[in-house]
């Protein structure tokens, strides 16, 4: 009875949230025009797997075990689920056979019915496996599993979307390389900054250097200048180099709550 409630409850939370999620993410394909209601990484993310159904299949696939670990060990979800792999495979049923991402991936309507669908799925199977499995076989599954997942997000990731950009030209190359050794630096994973690299060098190869693409630079860098500060890039960057960190510096960190270390 009570696996019965969970699937129930399951059903009509990932009912919702799969339909905000594929609407949220096929607006962002209309925006500035129309308001976007996604992630700009999911976005980016999408966009990576460049219209092929079985890539976006795989992107989310390799999330999905993470967050099936993370459920079954620790019993949480992710933000994988709603992020990478309700959009992501929502976007592979819509666009099997060969349709083009524009009717498909791109409709709004299209997303959320599909993204309602893998929403249901995806939570109930979730959360009623979590459920099911004894506590012994948890303490396993986070031992074993998260671990393995965790290599798969990182390094496997990152040098996968890097030889992405690699491939996807020149520029996109030399501008995934940058922000993504950047965001490993400050992030810890190359894989944002890699995206963010892509979109501007293909932003430059379809428009030049506009209006859009300039704002777009100076928006990442911006990003990066103020996750590194708010997350003590800044200090530990110093410190690196066996240098002192500047008194008003310090007291900066304090300010906003960072204690240097």
């Amino acid at each position: 009875m009570e696996l019965l409630v969970i699937i129930i409850k399951s059903i009509i939370i990932g009912g919702f949230v799969g339909f905000g999620v594929g609407a949220g993410a096929a607006r962002m394909f209309h925006a500035p025009s129309s308001q976007g209601m996604g992630a700009f990484r999911t976005l980016g993310e999408l966009n990576a797997c460049a219209g092929d159904a079985a890539s976006h299949f795989s992107f989310g696939l390799g999330f999905f075990f993470n967050a099936w670990a993370s459920s079954v060990g620790a019993g949480a979800f992710t933000q994988d689920v709603d992020h990478r792999i309700i959009p992501n495979w929502a976007a592979a049923v819509l666009m099997r056979k060969g349709k083009r991402p524009e009717d498909t991936l791109h409709n709004p309507k299209k997303m959320a019915i599909t993204g309602a669908i893998i929403g249901i799925l995806v939570v109930a199977f979730l959360n009623s496996t979590a459920s099911a499995i004894p506590e012994s076989l948890q303490a396993i599954a986070l031992k074993v599993l998260v671990p393995a997942a965790n290599l798969l997000i990182n390094p496997v990731m990152p040098v996968i979307f890097w030889l992405a950009a690699l491939d996807s030209g020149k520029r996109s190359g030399i501008w995934g390389t940058i922000f993504g050794g950047a965001a490993h630096l400050v992030m810890g994973n190359a894989v944002p900054g890699v995206v963010l690299g892509i979109l501007i060098g293909k932003g430059v190869d379809d428009g030049g250097w506009n209006k859009i693409t300039k704002t777009l630079l100076v928006s990442v860098i911006l990003l990066f200048v103020l996750s590194g500060f708010f997350r003590g890039f800044d200090i530990a960057f110093l410190q690196g180099f066996n240098l002192e960190a500047p008194e008003w510096l310090i007291d900066l960190h304090k300010l906003i709550g960072y204690e240097v270390k």
